[in-house]
């Protein structure tokens, strides 16, 4: 600590100072003086929880719609169900909204319009990234529902199933193993774009890194700092999604 305070007060002073002294400087006032590591730990916390909320919303969004737009699109000619026709518009114009306007525009509506009085900017910025994850995620999932050879649907309704269950345990099954790399890009998009929801409030791992950044007045270790931290979830997350992928194959060789 003494040493820290002598080596802060020369390069204050304007004398010089080794490459080393400026590095344990500044990496000591941008993580651990005044224990600021621990709001990193904490915004890491938040970004986790915000990912893993709007994750769950995102794919249940994704898979209603991607469904809903499935069936629609499956029905024989001149065997059209009105209802069907009704809700796949309105996932259509869901889908085309959310995809047709910046991720930033949507945070700034929901925190200062949609939810002006709202002080919990942190549910509020998750709930906006579920829903534009939904979006991508309905047609991430569509994608690969309408491209399961259409004998596979046909098979299973010949063997007495209904369109349910020969979606849950025919097409979807097989639709997973061709869409999971997608999905997996999509996830991590969704990860790193928990930093977005700092410009309303949400007191995630950027907003730390800019109150530390605010009180030392120095930017490069915390924000680099920020960027690794992220890259190191990234790379976890990669990995997680690596090994799901290769028990999958392995299911596919029994």
């Amino acid at each position: 600590m003494e040493q820290y305070a002598a080596w802060k007060a020369m390069i204050v002073a304007g004398e010089s100072t080794t490459v080393w002294q400026k590095f344990y400087v500044f990496f000591y006032q941008a993580f651990l003086e005044n224990d600021r590591w621990q709001q990193y730990l904490n915004g890491v916390g938040t970004t986790l929880l915000v990912t893993l909320f709007a994750l769950l919303l995102g794919v249940v969004l994704g898979v209603l719609v991607a469904l809903v737009r499935t069936a629609h699109d499956q029905q024989r000619p001149g065997k059209r169900n009105p209802v069907l026709g009704f809700f796949n518009a309105v996932t259509k114009v869901y889908v085309t909204v959310i995809r047709g306007t910046p991720m930033m525009v949507q945070l700034l509506i929901m925190g200062f319009v949609i939810f002006a009085s709202s002080r919990d900017y942190v549910t509020v910025g998750a709930l906006t990234l579920g829903i534009n994850s939904g979006a991508y995620t309905a047609e991430i999932i569509r994608g690969g529902l309408m491209a399961v050879d259409p004998g596979q649907m046909e098979a299973g309704r010949s063997l007495g199933m209904n369109y349910t269950d020969t979606m849950r345990f025919v097409v979807i099954p097989q639709a997973i193993k061709a869409i999971l790399p997608s999905l997996g890009n999509e996830f991590i998009v969704l990860l790193k774009d928990t930093s977005l929801i700092s410009v309303i409030g949400g007191k995630e791992l950027l907003y730390a890194a800019r109150g530390v950044v605010s009180r030392t007045y120095e930017a490069m270790y915390p924000y680099i700092g920020t960027a690794i931290i992220y890259l190191i979830l990234v790379m976890g997350f990669t990995w997680l999604l690596g090994i799901f992928e290769r028990r999958l194959r392995e299911s596919d060789r029994r």
